[in-house]
C-alpha cells in the first residue's frame, strides 16, 4: 500500500457522528426507516431519519474510509426537525459496490472515484425525496471533509439540492491538498512553527509527489445557483483554511451565495465531540435558508 493513501484516510474521518445503522424504529423526536436505492449500477443501503414535520432535508455524505451510516449526526439533525439520510458508503456496511481507498490499496481522491460517490449522493437525494411530503422544504447535502470536492459535483449533477454545507470542505484542489498534508506531516503544533506565507508557498511551488488527474471543486462551484455554508477550524493541519476561504471569497465576489464561519481554537475535526459551536450554526443557517425559501 503507497504511504500518501493510507495518509490521507487518516486525515479524512469523522467518525465521532457515529457509524452505527440502526433497524427501523420510533424515537421520541422522530421516525426510521431503513431503504434501499439504486446508483450507478449498484444497491445501497441506508436509514431516513424522519420528524413528524421537517422544514428541511439532508442527505449526509462521507468524508474517506470505509464508512457506514452516520446515525449520531443524523439523530441530532433530526431531533432539530431536518428529515436525514444517512447512507453506507459503497463497498461499505450493506451497501453494494466496490470500495475504493487507502484500505485497499487504491487512490480514493482519483476524479472517477470522487465523480462515482458524488452520483451516489445524488442518488441518495432522489431516494429522500420520494420518502417526504411535497411540502418538504428546502434540500441539501452536508458533508465531511473529503466531501468538500464531492458534493459539489453531486449538486451540479442533481438541480433538486437547494444547499450544502461543508465541515472542513476543501476548496483547493486535490493535488494541493496532498502537498499540504505533505508540508505538515500532521504536526499539531505545525502553526506554532510555520506562517500561512510559507505554507502557501509550499503548496504553489512544491512538486507533485503522485500523478493523477486533479479535481478543483471550483469548477463546480462557480457555476452552482445554490447556497453553501463551509465550517472551519483556525488549527486545521490537513487543508489549507486561509487559502480556501480566499477562494471562497472570491467566488463571493462573482455573485455566489456562500457562507464560512472559522472556530479558531478547533483542528480539521469540527464535528460534534469537539464543540457544538460549528453544529449549532449549521442548524441556524438551515432555519434561515428554510424560512427564505418559505417566504418565497
Amino acid at each position: 500500500m503507497k504511504p500518501y493513501l493510507l495518509f490521507l484516510l487518516c486525515c479524512f474521518g469523522f467518525s465521532s457522528f457515529g457509524q452505527t445503522a440502526p433497524e427501523s424504529a420510533s424515537q421520541p423526536d422522530f421516525t426510521t426507516e431503513n431503504v434501499k436505492f439504486n446508483s450507478a449500477g449498484v444497491t445501497l443501503e441506508g436509514t431516513i431519519f424522519k420528524p413528524e414535520h421537517p422544514y428541511a432535508s439532508v442527505v449526509l455524505v462521507h468524508g474517506s474510509g470505509q464508512e457506514t451510516r452516520m446515525v449520531n449526526m443524523a439523530s441530532l439533525l433530526a431531533k432539530n426537525g431536518i428529515a436525514v439520510l444517512t447512507y453506507d458508503k459503497r463497498g461499505a456496511g450493506k451497501s453494494g459496490g466496490i470500495y475504493t481507498g487507502p484500505e485497499v490499496g487504491t487512490n480514493n481522491i482519483d476524479s472517477a472515484n470522487l465523480n462515482l460517490l458524488a452520483l451516489d449522493a445524488s442518488a441518495a437525494s432522489n431516494a429522500l425525496l420520494t420518502q417526504l411530503p411535497a411540502n418538504h422544504g428546502p434540500l441539501g447535502l452536508i458533508g465531511f471533509s473529503q466531501a468538500g470536492w464531492v458534493i459539489p459535483l453531486a449538486a451540479k449533477k442533481n438541480n433538486q439540492v437547494n444547499f450544502m454545507i461543508l465541515f472542513s470542505g476543501p476548496v483547493i484542489t486535490t493535488l494541493e491538498q496532498l502537498r499540504f498534508q505533505f508540508y505538515t506531516q500532521g504536526n499539531t503544533s505545525f502553526w506554532d512553527t510555520h506562517t500561512e506565507a510559507e505554507a502557501r508557498e509550499h503548496i504553489k511551488s512544491d512538486p507533485d509527489r503522485y500523478q493523477f488527474a486533479g479535481t478543483d471543486p471550483q469548477d463546480a462551484l462557480s457555476t452552482l445557483p445554490i447556497r453553501g455554508l463551509w465550517l472551519f477550524g483556525g488549527k486545521d493541519i490537513q487543508i489549507p483554511v486561509r487559502l480556501s476561504i480566499e477562494h471562497l471569497n472570491a467566488l463571493k465576489q462573482q455573485g455566489k451565495l456562500y457562507d464560512y464561519q472559522l472556530f479558531p481554537e478547533l483542528g480539521h475535526d469540527t464535528s460534534y465531540s469537539k464543540s457544538q459551536e460549528p453544529f449549532n450554526a449549521a442548524i441556524q443557517w438551515i432555519k434561515t435558508i428554510a424560512d427564505h425559501m418559505k417566504s418565497k
